[in-house]
């Protein structure tokens, strides 16, 4: 007997669900983080979608969130020309980040001791957590509005623009490494450090890169405008959405399309996979966060399946 999916729906946002982020796995599980333009980041227990909080202090939409690696902290970027550096604890602003335009995007790195914005400034600034009131790095290059901007490990930073271009940066030189031109403007990058992998989408394609190399991996065309998408933890499969409201599965090593699920009511502006790889999360122009069960059927979560029995006599489909 078929069992059907069936998303965890996370209500709370009013506005568009831009962005989201997981923490890793640490003793207490994992978490999520999302942005919206209604300019109230919420964070929630990853495997439920339970909600935990909300970040109250920003004055515009936000666009960008991040968590560091075991949930403890929290960082947003909005639209008020701020990035914020929270305790996800308590819910404290620790630090504002004082911008001169839009902030798009917000990481920190491996350690949690820096933080990188991009914003329409056209300028990427990478701040020391250690000491947040001293001048910022600046990266310059880019010839438009920044869109996203991450970590890779501690030493490296990939940067996708407005340009059509997709950027490596050295943390330590503050120079430009590597510069990759796309037939148009790259919508999402996922930096996978587990597997050195660059997930990224533009138009109507999702394609993967080496990280250590920057070396093309491979790419496949999807059946609508892509906005996100991201890679299992084990690189078995991936999932991306867009445009036409849906959520696409595809087998990773051959291409082919496993599922597709519309759920949402509007476009689809983010999708990311748990760090455990049992569910996957998706943000929407209709204002809902929506999580996915990775294997439908498995127990796990708020998900619980039932197998039904038969009377005797009576054969199940």
């Amino acid at each position: 007997m078929a069992v059907r999916q069936t998303p965890l729906t996370c209500h709370g946002h009013t506005r568009p669900v831009v962005q989201l982020d997981f923490s890793d796995v640490s003793e207490t599980g994992y978490y999520v983080i999302s942005a919206c333009k209604d300019g109230k980041p919420m964070m929630r227990q990853g495997d439920t979608g339970d909600w935990i909080g909300t970040f109250e202090g920003h004055k515009g939409a936000v666009w960008g969130v991040a968590l560091n690696h075991d949930g403890s902290k929290a960082a947003t970027g909005a639209a008020d020309f701020t990035a914020k550096l929270w305790d996800a604890l308590t819910g404290t602003e620790i630090h504002s980040f004082q911008h001169n335009h839009i902030v798009k995007s917000v990481g920190f790195n491996n350690k949690g001791s820096l933080l990188v914005t991009g914003s329409n400034e056209k300028l990427i600034r990478i701040f020391d957590l250690q000491r947040p009131d001293s001048d910022p790095i600046k990266l310059s290059g880019h010839d438009s509005n920044l869109r996203n901007c991450k970590f890779y490990g501690d030493n490296y930073i990939v940067s996708c623009s407005d340009d059509k271009t997709l950027r490596l940066w050295d943390v330590k030189s503050c120079k430009e490494i590597r510069r990759i031109d796309f037939p148009s403007p790259v919508s999402d990058l996922e930096v996978s450090t587990l597997n050195r992998t660059l997930t990224l989408t533009y138009g109507t394609t999702v394609a993967f890169w080496n990280l250590d190399t920057m070396s093309f991996i491979k790419e496949f065309e999807v059946p609508t405008q892509v906005h996100s998408a991201s890679i299992k933890p084990d690189q078995s499969i991936f999932v991306c959405g867009g445009e036409d409201f849906k959520i696409y599965k595809y087998d990773f090593a051959t291409g082919i399309e496993l599922e597709a699920f519309k759920g949402h009511f509007g476009p689809v502006h983010c999708v990311r996979f748990s760090p455990d790889g049992e569910l996957y999360a998706s943000g929407s122009e209709d204002g809902t966060l929506r999580l996915w069960q990775t294997h439908v059927g498995k127990n796990y979560g708020l998900w619980k399946c039932v197998q039904a029995t038969a009377p005797e006599g009576v054969l199940l489909d």
